[in-house]
């Protein structure tokens, strides 16, 4: 069997199987081409945002870390004025106990000495004591009322002093209190920053890592086409024309056409949300429409390829070959050699057409061309 056979065979029987998947063809090498420098440059960009996220979490753990420790230190300065404020509450428990007694006793010896009398000197005075006792007297009683007058006002102006004392530690807390719940907060926004980072470098590094394996597997398809490619043009190299045959270079502008038909998706345009563009011409036809080579060749490929259904691939020397898509029947087998008009295939929705359809496309050294640019008048 001829080699062309033996790549179209293994073609068919799966040996591209991700080109399968991925709807791939050889009519469509520049556009995975294009797919691949637009997963690279996505890729750089994709890489370059990865780092900046990266830099802003750095950022992010370095105010968390700040804060905590500020939070920290605030808690030990709170602490500190909750444990001041218990030991001042104590002093002044015991002040003003103090006071209480003082004042106690003050009472009591006001209420002896109204007991003895409005005058108690005068009562020392009328006993008839000594001058010198009556002096002693008289003065131990001055001295013990100035002394008790300034005990008290000395334990009132330390129990004031105290509870400003108080008024300050609390107002220090309440101050303290407020920072803490003031930091809190503020570390509560960098927590929740810090997370929304996270969960959108994860996204990215999903995406980055699906984008890497997608470029492999359009890398992959790629080399293949061109590697199946590159072996039929060798084996088809040395295949001569028929003397009586025009090269196939000299008929621009005045090939038949393949169908009979409209066209309806033209050379270039995008399709597959706009990822892709056609190498070729979809040409509506009839049911059961018959699908014509344009010029004399060899058949190198005849079997089903996805995305494309039943198709036939003629090569007609000079590195100029033609493709057939969307058949429903084909009429010849590689190794075949047609004739310019000679039928090699039905008309069909094979491929994923809603209507009778051919896909039809030229290449010349394994690059597409317009075939609008070839054809003659329908």
């Amino acid at each position: 069997m001829l080699r062309s056979a033996v790549l179209a065979l293994a073609l068919a029987s799966g040996a591209l199987p991700a080109l399968a998947q991925q709807e791939v063809t050889p009519a469509q090498v520049e556009a995975l081409k294009e797919q691949i420098a637009n997963i690279d440059q996505w890729l750089t960009e994709a890489e370059e945002d990865r780092s900046e996220l990266e830099r802003q979490l750095a950022s992010v753990e370095k105010r968390i870390s700040t804060l905590t420790r500020e939070r920290r230190q605030l808690r030990e300065q709170q602490a500190e004025q909750t444990e001041r404020l218990s030991k001042l509450t104590e002093q002044q428990s015991e002040l003003t106990e103090t006071l209480e007694n003082q004042r106690q006793g003050l009472a009591k010896q006001l209420r002896a000495a109204w007991m003895e009398g409005e005058a108690p000197a005068l009562k020392i005075l009328l006993n008839e004591a000594e001058p010198g006792e009556i002096a002693r007297t008289m003065t131990y009683y001055e001295y013990l009322s100035r002394d008790t007058v300034k005990r008290l006002q000395a334990f009132q102006k330390d129990l004031q002093r105290l509870r400003r004392t108080q008024q300050d530690v609390r107002a220090t807390q309440t101050r303290l209190a407020r920072t803490e719940a003031e930091l809190e907060e503020r570390q509560q926004a960098l927590t929740d920053t810090r997370q929304k980072r996270e969960q959108t470098l994860a996204r990215l590094e999903t995406d980055i890592q699906s984008r890497r394996n997608e470029r492999q597997e359009l890398a992959a398809d790629h080399a293949r086409l061109e590697k199946l490619l590159k072996e039929v043009q060798e084996a088809i190299a040395d295949i001569p024309s028929p003397n009586e045959q025009q090269p196939f270079k000299s008929l621009q502008r005045k090939l038949p056409w393949p169908g009979k038909g409209k066209i309806v998706a033209n050379f270039g345009s995008r399709y597959a949300d706009g990822k892709l563009r056609r190498n070729g011409l979809i040409i509506n036809t009839g049911e059961e429409a018959e699908i014509k080579s344009v010029h004399y060749g060899r058949v190198v490929f005849a079997n089903w390829l996805r995305g494309f259904g039943l198709m036939t691939i003629i090569d007609h020397g000079d590195g100029y070959m033609t493709l057939y898509g969307h058949s429903s029947s084909l009429f010849t087998e590689p190794g075949d050699w047609v004739s310019a008009g000679e039928a090699i295939a039905q008309a069909g929705r094979t491929g994923g057409t809603d209507d009778p359809a051919v896909y039809f496309e030229i290449r010349h050294n394994g690059k597409p061309v317009n075939p609008r640019n070839w054809l003659g008048s329908p």
